[in-house]
């Protein structure tokens, strides 16, 4: 897949976590009638180069991150990678713009209306024509490659972002467990990302 990649903009960032610098990247993918933009910022904070810097890759979501749904944990998942970057005093948190797990806001609602149905979140997608997971995580790689990383150890429970980041060049040193507490909102959700999309749960 052919991908280019450019960083756009970068500016001091200070947060309630401390201060992160913000940089801005935006990503082009395939050639011709295949070819697509993908933006994303990265939260840099510390030494990223001393040893391998603590990562999350964490998509978009506006309904969790923004507004504190409990359909899903990705507002936990956020606000704990940004507190054990600031505990480490240094670190990365990528935020790519793949709402929905790549479906887009509008689907991703469609999806919850099923839900409400009784489908399940990869039931749902499905059943509007997606994939269980639209997202790639080509980009993550690139911007880490950007600014200098090439091993890391990874916040996450998703064995596919471990993959996509080996197969962009970028070494996984560990993954580190990144498990919060569900709500009975997420119960489900936490249990459909297990057993059919292969996340890994210490705990459940």
């Amino acid at each position: 897949m052919s991908l280019n990649i450019r960083q756009l903009a970068s500016a001091d960032f200070p947060t309630r976590w401390g201060k992160f610098r913000i940089h801005g990247f935006r990503g082009e993918f395939g050639t011709g009638m295949q070819k697509r933009e993908e933006e994303a910022v990265a939260l840099v904070m510390g030494d990223i180069h001393a040893s391998p810097p603590l990562v999350r890759i964490h998509s978009q979501c506006l309904t969790g991150d923004v507004f504190g749904s409990l359909r899903c944990d990705c507002r936990q998942q956020l606000e704990m990678a940004l507190a054990m970057i600031a505990d480490q005093g240094a670190g990365i948190l990528i935020y790519e713009q793949q709402e929905g797990r790549g479906i887009g806001l509008m689907a991703k609602l469609q999806a919850y209306e099923l839900q409400d149905q009784g489908l399940d979140t990869v039931e749902a997608n499905e059943r509007l024509g997606f994939k269980a997971d639209h997202r790639e995580f080509a980009l993550p790689a690139e911007i880490l490659k950007a600014l200098g990383v090439s091993r890391v150890r990874l916040l996450s429970n998703n064995p596919d972002k471990v993959a996509a980041l080996e197969n962009g060049g970028v070494a996984v040193t560990e993954r580190v467990p990144c498990e919060v507490m569900p709500s009975a909102h997420s119960e489900d959700y936490l249990k459909t990302k297990k057993e059919k999309l292969g996340h890994l749960f210490t705990s459940r």
